[in-house]
């Protein structure tokens, strides 16, 4: 069901970039607006992870650059690999206190796993393999390249509206495709509409790889207990992150609580539902 409804949001966000780009400009802003998503889409499946990894200065955990780390997270990722027939990751180290974790790379060959260092201080060996499940659930669902996408399609409605904005829409008065009160409507509303059905597949996707690490360490138990401290470290110690890559950690990395609109702008569920949904998993399995 997860898997259906990300289908259909990325269906609805490409229709609005379609859409749009007729309304604010005619067929020459349908192309437009489909020469952005392509270029930006080519960008982003390449060097998402390089950048993202080098903006929070990525250490790589090697046996010799950081034997502690290494001893301790590549056997568990390795059994988790084995498990659920994945080619093993590059592992990461983050110096950052606020404990958190994600995973990158455009896909299953390509893929790093990144922890700070504040989640190996406070996780058991469960807990840590239940986000390190977590993280490779991800990449099993190749959710890297979903969430790309709709950031990308995202970004180039709101760039398409922008120029739009700025440039007056088409500029071809014999566009008889075009309408000009479709476009000012479609300036306003369809990077408020991209935004919202970006964050609701980030959403959907964090439950689905939840479940995936229910499923592949055999219990929920590790990952329920991780994302508690996580939800409780997250508040008292508040991480240094980029709105652009918030979406891609375990948890939200900036602290705060979220009200009901305030939810919908989300890029993850609230901890207790998805704690609420991992407890369910566990009495569906019994």
């Amino acid at each position: 069901m997860n898997g259906i409804k990300t289908a259909l949001l990325l269906g609805i966000m490409s229709a609005v970039l379609l859409v749009g780009g007729q309304a604010i400009g005619g067929q020459s802003g349908l192309v437009m607006g489909l020469g952005l998503a392509v270029a930006f889409n080519f960008g982003t499946y390449f060097f998402s992870d390089k950048i993202a990894l080098k903006m929070h200065n990525a250490q790589e955990v090697t046996p010799t650059s950081n034997p502690q780390i290494y001893n301790r997270i590549y056997p568990i990722t390795r059994n988790l690999c084995e498990r659920m027939d994945l080619p093993m990751p590059k592992l990461w180290a983050l110096p950052e206190h606020s404990p958190n974790a994600f995973a990158t790379g455009r896909n299953p060959k390509h893929a790093s796993v990144a922890v700070t260092g504040g989640l190996l201080q406070i996780m058991n060996d469960a807990e840590l393999a239940g986000v390190i499940a977590h993280e490779l659930g991800h990449v099993k669902h190749r959710d890297i390249l979903i969430s790309s996408v709709a950031a990308t399609i995202a970004a180039a409605i709101t760039m398409m509206a922008r120029m739009a904005f700025f440039f007056g829409g088409s500029r071809r008065d014999d566009d008889e495709d075009s309408s000009p009160i479709a476009g000012i409507l479609m300036m306003i509303l369809a990077p408020i509409a991209a935004m919202l059905i970006q964050m609701a597949i980030s959403r959907t996707r964090e439950f689905s790889a939840d479940a995936a690490a229910a499923k592949y360490t055999g219990s929920p138990n590790g990952l329920i207990s991780a994302l508690q401290k996580l939800e409780s470290a997250s508040k008292q110690i508040p991480m240094d992150a980029s709105q652009a890559t918030a979406h891609m950690f375990i948890i939200k990395p900036f602290s705060g609580g979220m009200a009901a609109i305030g939810r919908l702008f989300s890029t993850h569920p609230p901890t207790e539902d998805r704690i609420a949904h991992l407890r369910q998993v566990q009495q569906q399995a019994m």
